[in-house]
């Protein structure tokens, strides 16, 4: 019953919007008129059910378009701060011909799957733009994690970042000072200077404005990939993304 409601509701909202306004125009039948009407309906449905989930069908189509289209034109009302905000860090080919941008948060485990899809699809493509966008929002550890690789980038440079990102996105066990100052040493990093600029006003605010843009641009999972012309909400196969950049290429 709870799952047929909606189902239901769907396929109302289908047939109003594939039909004139004066086909489903109750209003000017009789009470038995609208009895029959009714019974007609139900006995045709009952008949041939496939009719509710074509209906159903159409209309996620419909939403997904009208999905695509807003993206669309929130990207573009927002390109400057997507793809050359001036502080997410810059990977791939810098002077690509298509950039995609990842939302990442480094406990997801979608986006550890995605990772090294996104690393092959980058190298083996050869002409991508990577930026990446810190978005910690599965709580305290993923705070951190993002704080640190902000940091090593602040603290010590592109490259820091890179190989703190790289180690984060397949660390296991609990993220703590202690894990993370072991992990500045591994990488060869001044453990103390980048945890002192953990929770420096620099840091705090590049996470700020990410958060902001996120919320602009509708993203509450990660991870999530945004490109020229579209966004791409949840993990996507390496082949996916490959499709999904043959066409942004096509469309330009």
């Amino acid at each position: 019953m709870t799952l047929f409601r909606p189902r239901a509701g769907a396929l109302f909202a289908a047939l109003t919007l594939a039909a004139p306004v004066q086909a489903l125009d109750l209003t000017d039948m009789t009470e038995a008129e609208r009895a029959a009407f009714r019974a007609e309906v139900r006995s045709y449905l009952l008949e041939n059910p496939d009719v509710i989930m074509e209906a159903v069908s159409v209309l996620e189509q419909r939403e997904a378009e009208a999905q695509r289209a807003a993206d669309r034109e929130l990207v573009a009302a927002h390109a400057d701060e997507i793809f050359d905000d001036g502080y997410s860090w810059v990977g791939g080919n810098p002077e690509g011909d298509v950039t995609l941008v990842e939302f990442l948060d480094y406990r997801c485990s979608y986006c550890r799957r995605a990772h090294d899809e996104v690393a092959e699809l980058v190298e083996s493509d050869g002409n991508i733009r990577l930026v990446v966008k810190e978005f910690p929002i599965l709580g305290p550890e993923s705070l951190a994690s993002s704080r640190f690789a902000i940091a090593a980038k602040q603290v010590a440079g592109d490259d820091a970042y890179h190989a703190a990102k790289e180690a984060l996105i397949r660390m296991t066990g609990e993220v703590t000072e202690v894990t993370l100052s072991r992990l500045a040493e591994t990488l060869g990093l001044d453990a103390d200077a980048i945890l002192a600029q953990m929770e420096s006003p620099e840091v705090t605010e590049e996470i700020r404005r990410t958060r902001a843009l996120a919320d602009t641009l509708g993203i509450t999972g990660t991870p999530t990939f945004v490109l020229p012309d579209r966004m791409l909400r949840g993990y996507v196969p390496l082949e996916g993304m490959r499709r999904v950049v043959a066409d942004v290429r096509d469309a330009e």
